[in-house]
């Protein structure tokens, strides 16, 4: 993952594991105070937010003790690579696009965030200013000159 990404993941945890918790101990707290747990709802539904923070709690801290985190190819890379913009001219219609190759969990396509294992960024891999690259996709080969790396 990238630098970035792995930050990111950092303040995720933080937050969940502080501000969210707080808010849930909280929420427990005063459902509790409103009877009956064997018949009180919203005790049962805060315990199962409980359990649901707590999974997605575990789960980023295995995914924080199991990255490996890859630095940026340097500014003014002549190839592509993870954590690259890379920007792009469809041959067919000349319009031009910049994607940065992430890993897939960082993947947000309509922010230009393209996964390293998506056939395109494969493609992309590599690539130089100048060269032309092509992939399948649904509706047929794609192909597209590589412009700029940034």
């Amino acid at each position: 993952m990238t630098r970035e990404a792995y930050e990111a993941l950092e303040a995720e945890l933080h937050r969940l594991e502080t501000t969210e918790r707080d808010a849930m101990a909280e929420r427990i707290r005063t459902a509790r105070g409103w009877g009956d747990l064997k018949e009180n709802a919203e005790y049962h539904d805060a315990k199962d937010a409980q359990a649901h923070l707590e999974t997605k709690i575990l789960r980023l801290q295995d995914q924080r003790r199991n990255a490996v985190v890859v630095e940026a190819a340097p500014s003014g890379s002549y190839r592509a690579a993870l954590g690259s913009a890379v920007t792009v001219r469809d041959v067919e219609s000349g319009r031009e696009s910049t994607h940065t190759l992430v890993a897939a969990h960082e993947s947000d396509p309509k922010q230009g965030r393209l996964s390293v294992e998506s056939p395109m960024a494969r493609a992309l891999a590599g690539a130089k200013v100048g060269d032309q690259v092509a992939f399948e996709a649904p509706r047929g080969t794609r192909r597209f000159e590589v412009v700029r790396i940034a």
